[in-house]
């Protein structure tokens, strides 16, 4: 397949690189040319000066960058990609966006006969270099089938919720789940810690039961460390809240909780963590 990847950060980097490594001819576009011509240095595949450029002759455009403002750009400002696409392609918009947004590009895109997905990511920069991304899609079946197996070299698991815009509010729940795992935990290891209890023990015990999670497993020792450089940064977690905390009052949705969180990690960013991951929780309450 002739592809474009459009957006080459922590986790687009490597999963263009994939596309390329699987044999799929890559055409790559970053805002900062020096991070194309890194990735052309390291893999097998071209760079373009605009995302109207890496899309032309594309069968499939692959897009993972900031925000809803940044999307838009590179698909539909001056530039962007969808001005060069034929019909038949298809647009995979990998960015957590707002489902709004989804539904937006889908009706773009089908009045030019071309297929999408969102298409937004669980697993972080890990999950992207090592290929283990869990996909949960929106969009039409036909489409999902199609594109689901060129997915498959840099993902563990795949999912098509339902209709366009679908993928987006199942990322939304993904975040909201995480804040609330990462705030337990966060209060469990300080609770721990003044009740001076050996987290070594008290691990190695509970999460072999139901209070087990992946960020249990993955981020307490890290977090007793205060060791905070390991993956998705607070300031993109707080983007992600806010998007779902905005869809939420629009469908008239309950999150306590995830507006509390989002505080918590707006006290974070005060003690300076802007980049620190979401583990960081913990700093507020140690501080």
């Amino acid at each position: 397949m002739r592809t474009a990847f459009i957006g080459l950060g922590v986790m687009g980097y490597p999963m263009a690189g994939y596309l390329a490594s699987s044999g799929h001819d890559v055409v790559v576009y970053n805002r900062t040319t020096a991070k194309a011509d890194a990735w052309c240095a390291e893999h097998k595949g071209s760079a373009s000066l605009t995302p109207l450029e890496a899309a032309r002759d594309a069968d499939i455009v692959f897009c993972c960058v900031g925000d809803d403002d940044d999307v838009r750009e590179v698909l539909l400002g001056e530039h962007g990609a969808l001005h060069e696409m034929s019909e038949g392609s298809a647009v995979v918009d990998h960015t957590t966006a707002s489902a709004e947004l989804a539904r937006e590009l889908y009706a773009d895109c089908s009045a030019k006969d071309i297929d999408f997905l969102d298409a937004p990511l669980s697993g972080g920069q890990a999950g992207a270099e090592n290929g283990q991304l869990t996909i949960m899609a929106g969009g039409d079946e036909a489409t999902f089938e199609r594109i689901a197996p060129i997915m498959d070299c840099y993902a563990k698991a795949m999912t098509l919720i339902g209709p366009a815009g679908s993928g987006q509010t199942a990322k939304m729940v993904n975040q909201i789940c995480i804040a609330g795992v990462v705030q337990g935990l966060a209060e469990g290891l300080h609770f721990a810690k003044r009740a001076n209890i050996d987290a070594a023990k008290l691990i190695a015990a509970i999460s072999k039961g139901a209070a087990q999670s992946w960020q249990m497993e993955n981020r307490w020792e890290t977090m007793i460390n205060n060791e905070f450089d390991f993956g998705f940064a607070v300031d993109w977690m707080r983007k992600d809240l806010g998007i779902a905390l905005a869809e939420a009052e629009r469908i008239g949705a309950t999150l306590d909780m995830a507006k509390h969180i989002d505080s918590f990690y707006a006290e974070v960013q005060e003690m300076g963590g802007h980049r620190w991951d979401t583990s960081s929780l913990i700093a507020r309450l140690e501080k």
